[in-house]
């Protein structure tokens, strides 16, 4: 198996693009924790309740762009980030690194 040069691209979970989109106006409207620890938690546990869509091309990313067009594609990915809202602000862990709000 060859290896891959490094011109190429590496995978990407464009999920992640999308997530990070909507994170800071859903949490901006949210009742909860907004400090780096608690919007990394936010959005890690969304991340693991979505599907990856990992795309390697250009063209990949051209058609990840257009799954995100459909309504029920972004409903979804709003719907894990307000799921994730509330399993982080019922269970902060900055006050275990010494954080608070």
């Amino acid at each position: 198996m060859a290896e891959p040069s490094r011109d190429m691209i590496r995978p990407k979970n464009y999920m992640e693009d999308v997530v990070f989109r909507h994170l800071d106006r859903i949490i901006a409207g949210a009742d909860c924790c907004k400090c780096p620890v608690c919007r990394m938690d936010v959005a890690a546990y969304a991340l693991n309740r979505l599907p990856s869509k990992y795309v390697a091309t250009r063209e990949g990313e051209v058609y990840s762009k257009l799954l995100e067009l459909e309504h029920q594609f972004e409903a979804d990915v709003v719907i894990a980030i307000m799921k994730a809202i509330e399993v982080v602000r019922k269970n902060p862990r900055h006050k275990e690194m010494g954080k608070g709000d």
